[in-house]
């Protein structure tokens, strides 16, 4: 399988092995030029409701959106939509929550459905709460990774929860301004795990990882044949 890079969102997605040379480089350099900076806050933000609603819901089947709680995304953070009954919550995270050196880490394009379980509600999410607050309350790269990493180490914010994972399903996202919307996967999330304990990101093998040192969080991503929709990746 050919291995591309997914940001998202968010991840922060993938920052992996890069295999496209000269080509890909001047795509990046485009890209920086491009979204240098923050754009206005509105430009982040889905004027219609439940269009967000849908899109957050695509991340994952219907048999396990339709009772998760979903969340959107106001001028100042992330609000409660719909409550959910399953403990699965899901949402679409948008360009800040990309490694801080990628180049789409401020393109206003980018949307990110995920679908996370309880698990991953009471670990992972919550650091996309906070990231998403701090980079909307005016502070720059270097300010958001200052504070995440203090919330981090004082365990404002907690470790990796034990099974947490989400659902990145949707034909409908819009990852990186490279690959799209990629392929379906599913992504697992650990504290600081090394990836070849998975046999991730060797030759052959179908799982990818990215580390993401500040942050002492390892996401693993195992893609999957079919979208959200039951439609299989071409």
């Amino acid at each position: 399988m050919q291995r591309k890079k997914s940001g998202t969102i968010a991840m922060k997605r993938v920052a992996l092995v890069v295999l496209f040379g000269a080509g890909l480089h001047s795509m990046a350099q485009d890209a920086k030029t491009l979204y240098p900076n923050m754009a206005p806050v509105d430009q982040y933000l889905i004027a219609d409701r439940n269009v967000e609603i849908a899109l957050a819901r695509s991340a994952a089947p219907e048999s396990i959106s339709r009772d998760a709680e979903v969340l959107v995304l106001g001028r100042h953070g992330y609000e409660t939509a719909i409550q959910g009954t399953s403990g699965f919550v899901c949402f679409v995270e948008r360009s800040w929550m990309s490694p801080t050196d990628d180049p789409d880490f401020w393109n206003p394009k980018l949307r990110a459905p995920l679908c996370v379980n309880a698990a991953s509600a009471r670990s992972y999410l919550k650091r996309t709460i906070k990231r998403t607050d701090l980079i909307l309350a005016g502070r720059t790269k270097a300010q958001m990774v200052e504070a995440m990493t203090a919330a981090i180490d004082s365990k404002e914010l907690p470790p990796m929860e034990p099974g947490a994972m989400c659902y990145m399903l949707s034909k409908q996202g819009y990852l990186n301004s490279r690959d799209g919307h990629w392929h379906p996967h599913l992504m697992f999330f650990v504290s600081q795990a090394e990836p070849e304990t998975w046999g991730a990101n060797l030759e052959g093998a179908p799982v990818l990882a990215f580390t993401d040192d500040w942050g002492h969080l390892t996401t693993f991503l195992v893609p999957v044949r079919r979208w959200s929709d039951g439609t299989a990746d071409q």
